[in-house]
Order: C-alpha cells, then structure tokens, then sequence
C-alpha cells in the first residue's frame, strides 16, 4: 500500500491514522505543502490522507499552492482514488469537488460531541460507530456539501460535520491527536493566540489539558473509523 500523505504544518500530522498505516506496512510519501514540496503525481498512490492546518482553502492569493492541490485532489477523488480528509482536508476536498467553504457564525473550538445522521448507518465506515462522537474542534470556516456527497454527521453548531463522496470521506473534527500533540500545539504561538482570542486566557490552557485527558479514547473512536476506511473502502476495486 503506498499512501500519499498531505501536510499544511509540521504539528498537525496524521497521527493515529498513520500508526494505522505503519502497522499495515503501509509505504508513506509525505509532502510538506507549507515547506514548497512539489505534489507528487496521485496516480502513483494507492491512497491519500490529507490534514489540518492553519490556512483556509480560499488563501490562494498568498498560498498559490492551494490552488494546485484543490485541482489534483479533484482529479484524484473523481478517478476513484480513496481519500480521507481531516478539518482543512475535509474542506479541500469540499472546494475541490466544487462546494463553497466559507468562514462560520462562529469559531467551533473544544471538546464537543457529534450525532451521526441517519444515512450514517447505512455507511460502511460509519455504520458501526456510536451515534454520538467526543471530537476536538479547532475550527472557524465551514463548507456546503458537494453534489453527490452525503451527510454522515453534524454537531449543533455546523451540520456539516463529515460526508462521503464515492471513496473520499471528509471529516471536520480531529480524532487523531495524541497528548505529545496536545503538548506541542501549545507551544506555537498562533495556535495559542487563536484558542485565547475564542476561549480567553484561562480556557486555553484548560483546552490543550482536556485533549490530554481524552486523547486515547479519541484516537481509539479515530482508529476504528479509519481501520474500517481501509478494509471497507479503500481496499476495494
């Protein structure tokens, strides 16, 4: 299996999804967008994960790159190639497909739960999940769904919360964040300014404390998902 993973930070990795891969033996091609890493041709891939970041999909003005990779993730999904997005990447794969991704009412940030949809449980991926999911949101911009793509979860404040579209799943909320993770979020300053501007001084600290706390059983919840991504939907013809 050869896995062409997209980066926008260096801290936001794909985490337990790779730990996933690894053990699959699983070989992982990772390009650092943000660093200038050229994207590789996607048809050498078997697979692409795509993560968060701080950037929206609409920065192409001064991230020019972005425009490339909504074009080549376009191609990508259309042509069948599996793919699972996470927050920005669950974004990406919006805009690629032609949905509009625009800034929220409100910043979405904490530990908060999501309710599966009803179509959910016909879904191979999400079909075995709990109905409602503890999920970290970090997130100010949401997105229309695509045409063709369904609706898999919603949480109060964004009904788009994740969705499918043929072998391409988006998920807006991070499952995949261990405690070092956590650990080293909290000491870059823009992601600090940014949880104290939504949360205030005080909550910002208690934030990155409460995804130590519940990181596994959220990287747990995480890697039944993605286990069942890879036998169900990846795997396939």
């Amino acid at each position: 299996m050869k896995a062409l993973v997209l980066q926008h930070i260096a801290c936001e990795p794909p985490g337990v999804y790779e730990d996933v891969l690894l053990e699959r033996g699983a070989a992982i091609h990772r390009v650092e967008l943000d660093e200038g890493d050229l994207l590789p041709d996607w048809r050498d891939f078997d697979l692409i994960v795509a993560m968060g970041g701080p950037m929206s999909v609409n920065d192409d003005a001064d991230l020019p790159w972005l425009t490339a990779e909504k074009q080549r993730i376009g191609e990508a999904v259309r042509a069948g190639t599996p793919y699972w997005g996470v927050c920005l990447g669950s974004q990406l794969l919006a805009a690629s497909l032609g949905a509009r991704v625009y800034p929220g009412p409100n910043p979405e940030v904490g530990l908060l739960p999501v309710s599966l949809t009803g179509e959910a449980r016909g879904d191979p991926v999400f079909a075995d999940a709990p109905h409602d999911l503890v999920t970290l949101q970090w997130h100010g911009d949401t997105f229309d769904l695509p045409d063709g793509a369904v609706r898999l979860a919603s949480s109060p404040r964004y009904a788009n919360q994740a969705f499918r579209f043929e072998r391409a799943y988006g998920v807006q909320f991070h499952l995949e964040v261990s405690a070092a993770m956590a650990r080293e979020w909290a000491e870059v300053p823009e992601y600090v300014t940014s949880l104290e501007r939504t949360l205030g001084a005080e909550g910002a600290p208690a934030f990155l404390a409460a995804i130590e706390q519940s990181a596994d059983e959220m990287r747990s919840a995480g890697r039944d998902l993605f286990d069942r991504w890879l036998d169900r939907v990846a795997s396939g013809p």
